[in-house]
């Protein structure tokens, strides 16, 4: 997944980001901020029974050119050669997501892509790419430490050799992954793109999904056709969409996703085909 034709001045206009690019913890805030808000996640590709493609050729034609989405093997593996280009120091680690379980939860596969950043000031966590609670800052790599982000507080829980990230919501710890800070070869990443790609037991396999923070604390979500927007997890707005030029428009107009007409058919199609159309997810509404 790296390429020495990365184009780091398309990806820099692609995320809206005009800031310094010196690889300090300045830069690396505002690049965070930058691409989790320009870039939603979304899993379309999947419903339709496509596999993302991880070369950075790949990527930068969906992500950037295409001005899609992507879920976490795309969104931080973008985020990782951009990175890279500007010289920050990046290791590459990998999860297991255990959102609504207890913080040791076992039997999980590692499937949840993520980068350690080393800098100056220490080792930070760097994620675009975790749906409707992403970390919109980078966090330290400390255990214990409560850190505000522009969304949610978070906290790093030590868990044996790992820690667990976990968001505080209306009050409440909410588990999110578990990872080690141990680097893993872009291999590692392959199997876990093709267990979530493909699996039936997969969430993105059957259902159509899109996320993407919005400012002043927000999370804006698309699960199957209901529309939800929160606030420090107190609910705000929440709809179902009648039809497809509704999901177009929220799409657009919220989520900040265009999809070709073609592709936005097939996925309302393969969602009512499934039977998903509707379906709600704890995590999603």
């Amino acid at each position: 997944m790296t390429d020495a034709t990365f184009n780091q001045d398309a990806w820099l206009e692609r995320i809206g980001y005009q800031g310094p690019l010196s690889p300090t913890l300045d830069t690396l805030r505002g690049i965070i901020a930058a691409q989790s808000a320009a870039i939603p996640f979304e899993s379309v590709d999947v419903l339709l029974g496509r596999v993302p493609q991880l070369d950075l050729a790949a990527l930068q034609a969906k992500l950037v050119t295409g001005r899609r989405g992507g879920y976490c093997f795309e969104l931080n593996a973008l985020l990782r050669a951009g990175l890279q280009s500007l010289g920050f120091a990046v290791v590459s680690v990998i999860g297991r997501v255990i959102r609504g379980m207890e913080p040791d939860a076992g039997g999980r596969p590692a499937t949840h892509m993520l980068l350690r950043v080393e800098l100056p000031e220490g080792a930070f966590l760097a994620d675009v790419g975790f749906g409707n609670l992403t970390p919109t800052a980078p966090l330290r790599i400390q255990p214990n430490r409560e850190q505000a982000t522009p969304h949610e507080t978070m906290r790093l829980l030590p868990v044996g050799a790992e820690l667990t990230l976990q968001a505080r919501v209306r009050d409440a710890w909410q588990s999110i992954y578990r990872f080690s800070p141990n680097p893993v070869d872009d291999i590692d990443y392959a199997v876990g793109n093709w267990y979530t790609a493909t699996h039936p037991a997969s969430l993105f396999v059957s259902n159509m999904i899109v996320a993407r923070p919005g400012p002043d604390g927000e999370r804006r979500a698309l699960f199957n056709g209901r529309l939800t927007i929160r606030r420090a997890g107190v609910l705000l707005e929440q709809s179902m969409l009648a039809d497809e030029a509704s999901h177009a428009a929220a799409l657009r107009d919220v989520l900040g996703l265009t999809l070709a007409e073609a592709d936005l058919s097939a996925a309302l199609a393969e969602m009512a085909r499934r039977g998903s159309t509707g379906v709600e997810s704890p995590f999603f509404s």
